[in-house]
């Protein structure tokens, strides 16, 4: 009995031992170690980030210009910065664009962040996206207005409201000025849509 009381005590001491050198040897270096790595994976997600001197900042951003030759558009941000090794690209948080018809219509575009290209007036939208015109109104996680196509896509959570029903979908192709959007799954689910009378 004497015996085996001793042997479980023995490892009860050698357990507490254990963690005590864990917790105040091996924890912490584990820890040191991590932290370069996150660092390195938060700087590849946000490549938007380097060092200072290697962009520029901004306040109060406003682009203007034609596309189409001959419809006017808008791009504006709250903040703004370009990398001195890319300039024509242009990262946006509180991004803005508006669209001017020529049937007088107004579309309004919006997102938490973005980018513009100055060169070719590509726009991106990332996060909270929101169109609107005077009747469809379009959110999505995601949205590519390319000048170079006739239509914005739209994807990722995407949820189309107008005047004939509601959809959601993960992809929609919206033309603003036929009026037409085409919508897709990334697989094989269905579309789901609710239209009204």
């Amino acid at each position: 009995m004497r015996k085996r009381h001793k042997n479980i005590q023995l490892i009860l001491v050698s357990v507490g031992l254990s963690l005590i050198l864990l917790t105040y040897f091996y924890y912490p270096n584990i820890n040191k170690n991590l932290k370069p790595l996150e660092h390195q994976a938060e700087q590849e997600d946000i490549k938007e980030m380097p060092s200072k001197d290697q962009f520029s900042t901004f306040e109060n951003v406003v682009y203007e210009g034609l596309y189409d030759l001959n419809k006017p558009f808008s791009v504006q941000s709250k903040k703004a910065y370009m990398l001195d090794e890319n300039p024509d690209i242009v990262y946006m948080t509180d991004m803005h664009v508006i669209l001017y018809l020529n049937d007088g219509r107004v579309i309004n575009i919006v997102s938490n962040r973005g980018r513009y290209n100055k060169t070719t007036h590509d726009c991106f939208f990332e996060e909270d996206v929101k169109v609107t015109d005077k009747e469809t109104v379009i959110f999505s996680e995601n949205l590519d207005l390319l000048a170079s196509e006739s239509f914005a896509k739209a994807y990722n959570e995407v949820k189309l409201n107008h005047p004939s029903g509601l959809l959601k979908a993960d992809q929609v192709d919206y033309d603003f000025e036929t009026k037409y959007f085409k919508v897709s799954m990334f697989d094989d689910t269905s579309v789901k849509i609710k239209v009204f009378k």
